[in-house]
């Protein structure tokens, strides 16, 4: 099992906070997950293709493709800014 969160806008936006997801439910590698993911409808797609979604794997920054494995924690939030 995995989870997958979503915050700040992104949870507003594809009105999901969580996600659970069973072994066998999700894809084995990060950038088949955004695939899949995207899959679920148009605003899914948007959060899912952009170059500015900023994903933590187990609460550590990651831009690679990675092999997810069960227990993983992935989130997914959009760039901030700060003043």
């Amino acid at each position: 099992m995995i989870k997958v969160r979503f915050f700040a806008s992104f949870r507003e936006k594809l009105d999901c906070e969580q996600l659970t997801l069973e072994e066998g439910e999700y894809a084995s590698l990060l950038s088949a997950l955004k695939s899949q993911l995207a899959n679920k409808g148009e605003a899914w797609r948007e959060v899912m293709i952009s170059e500015r979604t900023l994903v933590a794997i187990n609460q550590t920054m990651t831009r690679q493709d990675v092999t997810l494995q069960p227990g993983d924690e992935i989130a997914f939030f959009p760039p901030v800014t700060g003043g």
